[in-house]
């Protein structure tokens, strides 16, 4: 999944900045009618440094969510679990912190907090630039590329004069990969948008399943062998969010409460524009898959979001988890601003994984999601209360720049009309995370959180709606020093926004506006990995 700078197109693999998000074969036609020039993939000009000159702003680097060493950073990709490593494949640009020269960064970790760097995995070659893709076990070598054994296959798009799906191996846990001699596996029909391939295994129909994003609709494919594929059919023509082109889809089953005979799959797709808080976001869908056709429960124009904040796209589940939890994580931005971040010598980062569940609420079947157990043990020096919050003070203040918050509230009796926690705070900037009481929602309001001129929509409160169930409400909030992930409800509701706290605003505390609310239990604990 690919974009320009400004993200307000509609396609992919532009090289020029505002251009927008035009596939580079029919836009480079355009581009040279406005008076522009574009560089194609692997030329010495697509290979030319591009990292500002801005100065290091190690503040803002996260303490336990992953992010490069250096230079651009956008999907993750290829995410698999084999012989004790989760594998974290990544978009990304080796020579600069602007989008271009699309590679698969890598890097590999045992506990999915702790990640070791390693060297970029795929770079571009004579059909393109590697666009976003997955990777897959072939545990009984379908393939007959590892000589009976099991090895990695990585299914990604090659993005060059046409954006086509190409295939590439590896026989020494993804130190190495070798690109298929038949590539592309699956040339392009004469689509703009054709991309980002997710495969996984369909044991009822023995064969290999794909999700690909086509247009603003997901085609699916079926393989014995990860290298020849038929289309087996095509969704979303008159379903879900058409803002923009749909991106980075998943399928995947869940059980409902736990109980697997009632479970439900879920497709995964990302859209860019057209997100709930502006610029990309990530919708889902509820239904049946019979190994061919994805049938949907909801209405055509239903349609449900994954996250309500700013700075989640583009997530998608590792394969293969031994312990069969279903795990995500997202790319931490949004491509209305993601080119003018102000980071560096590093641009993007992901989100702190998250175990998928689906839950029964009033409203139905709703996916929920929470951070993976792993990160509490990097968990360090507890605080807890528990008591009234009011107007006139409430929890004592904490300090903390990377912190996970665990609290109740008791919502029977509270007079407050909002109440929640001012984080990244000092006595001028502050980011408020908070609970609407009369409008039964949840928010994150990063109108004062500190640098907010990174982009003219950037300043902004996002909400997602939080009706009361059981009369408390639950929060967990994961603060990582430039940036809040917070999840209501054990995950039914989710916010994940970019915050660029100033110098000194490390402060946490409770608020309450309009009168009191009771916090049945405050847990805070720093995080450090």
């Amino acid at each position: 999944m690919e974009h320009s700078a400004d993200g307000t197109a509609t396609s992919r693999h532009p090289l020029t900045r505002g251009f927008g998000r035009r596939n580079f074969l029919a836009g480079a036609g355009a581009l040279a009618g406005l008076g522009l020039t574009a560089s194609l993939p692997g030329s010495p000009a697509a290979r030319a440094e591009t990292t500002g000159s801005a100065s290091e702003t190690s503040q803002w680097r996260p303490s336990v969510c992953f992010t490069p060493e250096r230079n651009w950073m956008n999907d993750p990709n290829g995410m698999v679990y084999f012989k004790g490593e989760y594998h974290l494949f990544f978009q990304h640009n080796p020579y600069g912190d602007q989008w271009g020269n699309m590679s698969w960064g890598h890097a590999v970790s045992t506990d999915l907090v702790h990640w070791k760097h390693l060297p970029v995995a795929l770079e571009p070659d004579e059909l393109g630039d590697i666009f976003s893709g997955c990777a897959v076990v072939d545990h009984h070598d379908t393939s007959g590329l590892f000589g009976g054994r099991p090895g990695l296959v990585a299914l990604y798009t090659s993005a060059g004069d046409t954006q086509q799906q190409s295939l590439a191996y590896s026989s020494d846990r993804g130190r190495s990969w070798t690109k298929y001699s038949g590539n592309p596996v699956i040339p392009n029909s004469g689509e703009a948008d054709f991309r980002d391939p997710k495969v996984f295994w369909h044991a009822a129909t023995n064969r290999w399943v794909m999700s690909l994003a086509v247009g603003d609709r997901i085609r699916f494919y079926g393989s014995p062998n990860l290298l020849q594929w038929e289309q087996l059919s095509e969704f979303g023509a008159n379903h879900g969010a058409h803002g923009g082109v749909w991106e980075c889809p998943d399928l995947f089953r869940l059980p409902v409460d736990g109980d697997d005979r009632r479970g439900k799959w879920v497709l995964i797709v990302s859209i860019n524009p057209g997100g709930p808080a502006g610029g990309s976001g990530m919708q889902y869908f509820l239904g049946d898959f019979d190994g061919t056709t994805f049938t949907p429960d909801a209405a055509p124009d239903d349609v449900l979001w994954a996250d309500e904040g700013a700075d989640f796209y583009a997530a998608v589940s590792w394969s293969d988890v031994p312990d069969g939890r279903r795990l995500w994580l997202g790319w931490m931005s949004n491509w209305s601003y993601a080119a003018d971040v102000p980071t560096s010598p590093w641009r993007g980062g992901m989100s702190a994984p998250r175990e998928l569940e689906l839950v029964s609420t009033a409203a139905g079947t709703r996916l929920a999601q929470q951070p993976v157990t792993e990160l509490e043990r990097v968990r360090r020096n507890r605080r807890a209360w528990s008591g009234t919050v009011s107007e006139q003070g409430g929890a004592p203040n904490t300090e903390g720049t990377a912190l996970d918050v665990v609290a109740e509230f008791q919502l029977a009796g509270a007079t407050a009309t909002s109440f929640g926690f001012d984080v990244f705070a000092n006595d001028s900037y502050r980011t408020r995370i908070g609970y609407d009481v009369t409008r039964q929602e949840l928010f994150v309001d990063r109108r004062s959180s500190g640098r907010t001129t990174v982009h003219s929509s950037f300043p902004a409160r996002h909400t997602v709606p939080l009706p009361p169930t059981d009369g408390v409400l639950r929060l967990r909030i994961v603060l990582d020093r430039a940036n809040v992930q917070v999840f209501g409800d054990r995950g039914q509701a989710v916010i994940t926004d970019l915050v660029f706290p100033d110098d000194g605003s490390t402060r946490a505390s409770t608020f309450a506006i309009g009168g009191e609310v009771t916090v049945q239990a405050l847990e805070v604990f720093d995080l450090d990995a």
